[in-house]
């Protein structure tokens, strides 16, 4: 009997995931994880794990400043500017002024 062992390759599905984690945290994801099922599952537990970028960035998102926007020229004011600055500010001012 031959003793070597096979990996098994990765899941299109496993793959997909893989990238969008890598997406959302901002990293890159190896090409040699990406060849080997086990590999890439413990990558995308260590990925999971980790918090988003979008989640420790205090700006508002790109969504919240467009809705905001939509708001003020609705009701004719400005949204003030420390609210481009925090993003619970800004949902704050989009929630007083629905």
């Amino acid at each position: 009997m031959d003793s070597t062992t096979y990996a098994l390759p990765a899941t299109p599905k496993q793959i997909a995931y893989a990238r969008s984690l890598a997406l959302r945290n901002q990293t890159l994801l190896p090409w040699g994880v990406q060849q080997d099922r086990r590999s890439l599952s413990a990558w995308i537990d260590a990925q999971g794990q980790l918090k988003s970028a979008a989640a420790s960035d205090p700006r508002p998102s790109s969504k919240q400043v467009a809705f905001a926007e939509k708001l003020a020229r609705i009701k004719r004011r400005a949204v003030p500017d420390e609210c481009f600055r925090d993003k619970g500010l800004m949902s704050k001012w989009i929630d007083g002024n629905r």
